[in-house]
């Protein structure tokens, strides 16, 4: 995945799938580093927010869980993606009851 980002960057996609990598492996500071500049980097990159905000529950931060929900909810409207609109509502839903 380095390999690829080495020759772009930037692109959104290549760095959300390195950030699922290091989750995968545990290795939860660098996923974040890399989400949370993705979300301030790229903020029409929908696929961050839910991701971020199960982050953020997981190690115990719900008040940044619900901002990343709520942010990727808008979002997730005004690109009219029903289907992530519906699970980070959702999202935002179990962690508020």
């Amino acid at each position: 995945m380095k390999i690829f980002l080495a020759d772009e960057p930037n692109d959104p996609f290549l760095r959300y799938s390195l950030a699922l990598e290091y989750l995968k492996l545990e290795k939860d500071k660098e996923a974040l580093e890399i989400l949370e500049k993705l979300m301030s980097e790229s903020p029409d990159y929908l696929p961050t927010y839910y991701i971020i905000g199960n982050h953020y529950q997981k190690i115990n931060q719900p008040d940044k869980a619900i901002d990343a929900y709520e942010k990727g909810i808008i979002i997730a409207q005004i690109q009219k993606n029903m289907r992530t609109l519906r699970e980070l509502k959702d999202a935002l839903g179990n962690l508020m009851f």
